[in-house]
């Protein structure tokens, strides 16, 4: 059984799907007018690891996740440009569609990179905004003709005071946000807390029965959410920051629009907060991943760091961390290498010849299906390492199934490094642990020259030594 904390409930709850066997998943995308930063990308962690968690207990799973874009403000509360327009304007280019489509696809290829840099599974679909404008405007009919919605001289806003459970995600208090929503009122809103879902603009966009425009950012997700995974869904998710306005509000015009719940399941990941603050393009307090491995930092080490803590647990990213990031991941990786050493090479055994051991794996299955516990997940990783009573063959094939659910590519990183070690490097090396052992320091000293000018290092442990290529980049950077 998996437990998941839900929003919607502000309770552990067990996870029922709507279909046996399957799962909709519904992610916040990007919305796609500039790189994305490592407090972006935490969410999509967080979003690959519930996905790998469903699949890991036999569930087909169909991810969606939107790109937005057009239509979604600087300010959550409808107020100032449209991000894309910024982009355009910071860019240079003509106030059109065709630029703003061109700025997109280009941040948008950024992202996916990004992604596959972290090993993420891509969603099975990604649907943009702008290709979904017919549907978009089918919704707000269908919220018109039920009364939902209001005419002003900006645009089409939806009246909250229609929907009674407005805040109920996350038990929102409304006059906390009535006061803190707004910087400059707009007298034309019939409840401070109404937002747009459609935006006029004479200019720049489509037109519609109520007026040429674009689409708010809330009406996007509702109408490509249910397109794609019908309505109710099992599982929404996003950060924490979507919750007061973005998520209230998918919910809110959903609901009205089909008189059943959007989704069963509200899943969100805690921030990522950088120097005390949150991590954030607004405030110049960001940096991406490129920034990292332009340190010489692998994607892969940023997602082992974040498999760490909880996925609800707010985080702070500090420059410190920056230069142990890549031990820590290299230190991990190192370890799982030198057993993979020994097992292709002490034991004469492939890796395909080991067995997963059962009580690991269900001691792992039981960590990760309560509510994501990847610290304790990976802390029995590490235990598994140490253990003397299983065997190497099984301890590689027991952490290839575990890194179904982490994502590091483990199998990958180990067919880069791996290299048979030739029988007279296994011959000096035994030489020398001889020599070792009889403290005879000036034989062994020599006899690790030796090893190490053959392009192989010989490391010491409890139980012996273990032999690993010379030099080997325990994270590469490159596939």
């Amino acid at each position: 059984m998996i437990y998941l904390t839900n929003t919607l409930s502000g309770k552990k709850e067990e996870f029922k799907p709507i279909k046996a066997g399957a799962v909709g998943m519904y992610s916040c995308g990007p919305t796609v007018y500039d790189f994305a930063h490592l407090g972006n990308l935490r969410a999509y962690v967080f979003t690959d690891i519930l996905r790998r968690i469903f699949e890991y207990n036999g569930y087909d799973v169909n991810q969606v996740v939107n790109i937005t874009d057009v239509g979604h403000l600087v300010t959550d509360g409808d107020e100032g440009e449209d991000k894309m327009t910024k982009a355009l304007i910071r860019e240079g280019k003509p106030l059109n569609i065709e630029s703003m489509t061109e700025v997109a696809t280009f941040y948008f290829a950024k992202f996916r990179e990004d992604l596959a840099s972290l090993n993420i599974e891509m969603p099975k679909t990604f649907p943009r905004a702008t290709e979904h404008i017919p549907e978009i405007i089918e919704l707000i009919k269908k919220l018109d003709q039920k009364g939902f919605v209001y005419k002003t001289s900006d645009g089409l806003y939806f009246n909250t005071s229609k929907f009674p459970a407005y805040g109920k995600l996350g038990n929102i208090n409304l006059e906390g946000l009535k006061e803190g929503a707004r910087v400059t009122a707009n007298t034309e809103k019939k409840n401070p807390i109404d937002f747009a879902v459609w935006k006029f603009n004479p200019l720049l966009g489509w037109d519609t029965p109520w007026g040429k425009g674009f689409p708010g950012w809330h009406i996007e997700c509702s109408a490509m959410s249910v397109k794609y995974l019908g309505q109710p869904f099992d599982v929404h998710t996003g950060g924490i920051d979507h919750i007061p306005v973005h998520h209230n509000n998918e919910i809110a015009q959903s609901e009205s629009a089909e008189g059943v719940p959007l989704a069963n399941y509200w899943i969100h990941n805690a921030h990522l907060n950088m120097n005390g603050g949150k991590m954030a393009k607004s405030a110049g307090n960001f940096l991406t991943l490129k920034s990292l491995e332009e340190k010489g930092i692998s994607p892969l080490a940023y997602k082992f760091w974040l498999l760490g803590a909880r996925y609800s647990t707010q985080i702070n990213f500090v420059n410190v961390i920056i230069d142990s990031l890549q031990k820590g991941f290299g230190n991990f990786l190192s370890a799982i290498k030198r057993i993979y050493a020994e097992t292709n090479n002490s034991e004469g055994t492939k890796i395909s010849e080991g067995n997963i051991n059962e009580k690991y794996k269900k001691e792992f299955t039981n960590f990760v299906n309560d509510d994501l516990d990847t610290p304790r997940a990976l802390a029995l990783t590490w235990n598994l390492l140490r253990d003397e009573g299983v065997s190497s063959s099984d301890k590689i094939a027991t952490i290839l199934d575990f890194d179904r659910v982490f994502g590091l590519d483990i199998k990958n990183s180990l067919k880069e490094d791996f290299i048979l070690i030739p029988e007279n490097i296994k011959r000096l090396a035994g030489e020398r642990n001889t020599a070792r052992i009889a403290k005879d320091w000036k034989k062994s000293d020599k006899l690790r020259a030796e090893i190490e000018k053959n392009g192989f290092s010989v490391i010491d442990t409890n139980e012996g030594y273990s032999l690993v290529p010379l030099g080997a980049n325990p994270s590469p950077l490159k596939k």
